[in-house]
């Protein structure tokens, strides 16, 4: 289910978006820096600070993570259903492998938020649509642009 685009998406993100919701209904959007593809039908994301999203997922599972590559403008939003390891479980280890070399020692993982995915849906910036014609390098030089950002060769 993750397919290439997924995962290429995801490595040139900078942040990822999780959306969860409390038993009363209320939803909550909390940015996050630490996430990645685990495997063929899971994303992972790293809880660091991050108690008001695990509480939710806690009493509902049901979660919704976004994430968009700001330069080449899409992404993804994927829907499924989280589980939250703790690091005392043997799968903590594991699951949140990617995840503990991303954070490194400055910043300690409380829990890893597994999310297995059930639906993915493509985000494209509008200019998609309005510019079909326009090449992914035109694209991203325009964010260049606006963004008043200069790309650096890693």
């Amino acid at each position: 289910m993750l397919n290439e685009a997924i995962r290429t998406d995801i490595a040139n993100s900078v942040l990822c978006w999780l959306a969860t919701v409390d038993v009363d209904g209320t939803p909550n959007v909390s940015p996050k820096e630490i996430f990645a593809a685990h495997g063929e039908d899971r994303i992972v994301v790293a809880d660091i600070a991050s108690p008001q999203s695990v509480k939710n997922l806690r009493a509902n599972p049901r979660a919704c993570v976004s994430f968009v590559d700001v330069f080449r403008q899409r992404g993804f939003k994927i829907v499924g259903t989280a589980s939250i390891i703790a690091p005392e479980e043997a799968a903590f280890a594991v699951v949140g492998a990617d995840l503990l070399e991303m954070a490194g020692a400055d910043y300690p993982i409380r829990h890893v938020i597994s999310i297995k995915v059930e639906r993915v849906s493509r985000i494209w910036a509008p200019s998609y649509r309005l510019f079909p014609d326009r090449t992914e390098e035109e694209r991203m030089r325009a964010v260049y642009a606006n963004y008043g950002v200069t790309p650096v060769e890693r």
